[in-house]
């Protein structure tokens, strides 16, 4: 099992820039294929963004291709979500997610998740 604690979310402006983090701790990091997922009030669960176990590969959703960054420190058990250019629509508790394997883009595949970090973005 792999516990996950996320980090670093808070109230922005538009156009402004936010980096989350996700610490994780139990089982060899490097094993689980990580994701970002976002649910906004209201709204099911979607998918933002994932890193393969060895960070060789990223996916996005459209929404935030090109302005989030995912990235991953196995050294350091975390993995990171740079987000530049928030609009008021990114306003969502993110998730950190993982899974052994491939990453997915649905939100089932995901055994373990952490507790969420809430980002409010103002017009």
């Amino acid at each position: 099992q792999v516990q996950l604690v996320e980090s670093g979310g808070g109230l922005v402006q538009a156009g402004d820039s936010l980096r989350l983090s996700c610490a994780a701790s139990g089982r060899t990091f490097s094993s689980y294929a990580m994701a970002w997922f976002r649910q906004a009030p209201g709204k099911e669960r979607e998918f933002v963004a994932a890193i393969s176990r060895s960070a060789g590969s990223t996916y996005y959703a459209d929404s935030v291709k090109g302005r989030f960054t995912i990235s991953r420190d196995n050294g350091k058990d975390t993995v990171t979500l740079q987000m530049n250019t928030l609009k008021p629509e990114d306003t969502a508790v993110y998730y950190c997610a993982a899974r052994g394997g491939l990453y997915t883009t649905n939100r089932n595949d995901y055994p373990y998740w952490g507790q969420g970090t809430q980002v409010t973005v103002s017009s």
